[in-house]
């Protein structure tokens, strides 16, 4: 079944729809995205995804926790908790997520604007195999390695700067 995302102009104007393969790669099909970063209780790690094969862009790359495209009727943060149960089937998960920051992410693969969340918590997690290959917690100095800076997604190595720079990473 083809899928289709809400594209909108620059100052965030809803103006028609475009299929999810269209969207990637071209910045005139602005579209809205809900990321959830994931911190350990520890306060030193935070959860990151690696994407299978199947997914239509960067299989293999790590990744936020959770994220995915704001559907039609949806707010950011009703897209955050449905992706959350979607992906790493959390129903119930203790804490509230709050709003951490906006990331326009403008790159060859993806223009998206991004809200990104935070939760707190240890799991357990459970995640869809056919998006999702491995789940685990990423230490502080891992992160922050110049040498994994290639395992990262764009989206990651933008939303990483923007918590160093907030101070939570």
């Amino acid at each position: 079944m083809a899928e289709y995302f809400d594209i909108y102009d620059e100052a965030g104007n809803r103006v028609g729809r475009a299929l999810r393969s269209e969207c990637h790669g071209n910045p005139a099909l602005l579209h809205h995205t809900s990321h959830v970063v994931i911190f350990h209780p520890d306060g030193e790690r935070i959860l990151l995804q690696k994407r299978s094969s199947n997914k239509d862009i960067q299989p293999g790359k790590w990744d936020t926790a959770v994220g995915g495209h704001v559907d039609c009727g949806e707010d950011y943060l009703t897209a955050a908790r449905r992706e959350l149960r979607e992906e790493l089937g959390v129903a119930d998960f203790p804490g509230e997520l709050r709003y951490l920051f906006d990331s326009k992410i403008r790159n060859a693969i993806e223009s998206e604007d991004v809200r990104v969340y935070g939760l707190t918590s240890a799991g357990p997690f459970r995640f869809q195999a056919e998006e999702i290959d491995e789940i685990r917690f990423w230490t502080k100095a891992e992160l922050s390695d110049p040498a994994n800076r290639e395992l990262f997604t764009p989206n990651l190595v933008a939303e990483l700067e923007m918590l160093r720079e907030r101070g939570l990473l």
